[in-house]
């Protein structure tokens, strides 16, 4: 144990899994079930708060300036789960232009913004070469813009559609300008619920092979998941043993790897999975605060080996989001500055680096702004 941490006091029934926290010995199944059910919130977030400091030491909270940009709405593929996307029939689908995605990057340049999430649908009419053109022509206009791009599913249909290989389309992508690759789609990475709310994605399995071909490349992602569906605790859990046990394998034999696991509860409203799931049950209701907080302390203590865990302000509100800086959260996530997929469903997408700065300062905590993979910015 490192001494310099003070040791919470722990009074329940989970003090010997205190104990395994405070010897930096791996939790297993059983104990992240346990702490599921654990009663005693604060508990959970003291422990959830040691494991942090054990690995992301101090009192700093980073945040990065960054801007979502949707490239195109159209995708077939109808998550149940999403608000956002038209179907490629639909009239009211888009595709943007090259000077539209330059205009939305510029606009964040003049504010500081160093990073793109740069996403859209599955959409028929873009193989590999428009990917290449568009990133290239990004780069060439921007070159100190780091394009943290696309998805598991995006990746995986281009090269379908291109008639190219994963690795090729990989490569070619990475060669272009594509520098990383978000955790978007994981959702819940259990077959069983992937098969209710997305059921023609991609699988599991499929899901996190390709991040690890991603890794054998040297490249780095993130990781996400979407709770409050249909799952049970038990499918949360798998999700993060699925992703721990990947990320030991990546760890292991590739120079790339996953930096950050990013937890947000399901926003129903306006979505068909929403209606589907309270027509089933009138007395439903989504994910608590309560139980955000409880899944992102848990998401910390077995997750041992992703170093950082971020904030989901945009679904959980800034006050939330706040408080979980003490349950083993060490980042707050991006300005954003445009969000659509998930402010479809009604939740808020604009927040000011005044703003990030003022919460993170008011919990206790030092802002520092960061770059995609971590390392401190001016």
């Amino acid at each position: 144990m490192n001494a310099t941490l003070p040791t919470p006091q722990i009074h329940s029934n989970i003090d010997n899994i205190a104990d395994k926290v405070f010897a930096g010995e791996r939790l297993n199944f059983e104990d992240g079930m346990r702490l599921f059910r654990h009663p005693n919130l604060a508990e959970l977030g003291m422990l959830a708060d040691f494991a942090r400091q054990k690995t992301v030491p101090g009192r700093d909270v980073t945040y990065i300036c960054g801007r979502n940009i949707n490239y195109s709405n159209v995708c077939w593929v109808q998550c149940k789960f999403c608000a956002f996307y038209d179907l490629p029939a639909s009239n009211q689908g888009y595709t943007h232009g090259k000077e539209v995605i330059f205009q939305k990057i510029q606009e964040m340049v003049d504010l500081g913004g160093i990073e793109i999430l740069l996403q859209g649908g599955l959409n028929p009419k873009l193989k590999i070469d428009y990917y290449e053109d568009l990133f290239s022509a990004i780069m060439q206009r921007f070159p100190s813009v780091w394009i943290h791009g696309l998805s598991v599913a995006e990746i995986l249909y281009i090269a379908k559609i291109s008639r190219i290989s994963l690795e090729e389309t990989m490569i070619r992508l990475k060669n272009a300008g594509l520098k990383t690759v978000p955790g978007a789609g994981a959702e819940m990475l259990v077959d069983r619920v992937r098969k209710i709310i997305a059921p023609y994605k991609d699988t599991m399995q499929e899901w996190l092979e390709t991040m690890q071909a991603w890794h054998k490349l040297g490249g780095f992602s993130t990781v996400t998941m979407m709770y409050g569906t249909v799952e049970t605790l038990e499918e949360r859990l798998e999700h993060m043993m699925a992703t721990r046990a990947a990320q030991d394998e990546s760890l292991a034999n590739t120079k790339g790897g996953f930096t950050a696991f990013i937890a947000w509860n399901f926003q129903p409203d306006g979505t068909p999975l929403g209606e589907e799931i309270r027509a089933q049950n009138p007395h439903w209701r989504k994910a608590s605060g309560f139980d955000y907080l409880r899944t992102v302390a848990v998401g910390r203590l077995i997750l041992d080996n992703i170093p950082h865990h971020q904030a989901s302000w945009v679904t959980q509100g800034p006050k939330i989001a706040q408080i979980a800086l003490g349950f083993g959260l060490d980042d707050f996530g991006s300005t954003m500055m445009e969000e659509n997929v998930v402010s479809a469903a009604g939740t808020d997408d604009v927040m000011p680096i005044s703003q990030i700065e003022r919460l993170i300062r008011e919990a206790g905590y030092e802002p520092k702004r960061r770059n995609t993979l971590y390392e401190r910015v001016s």
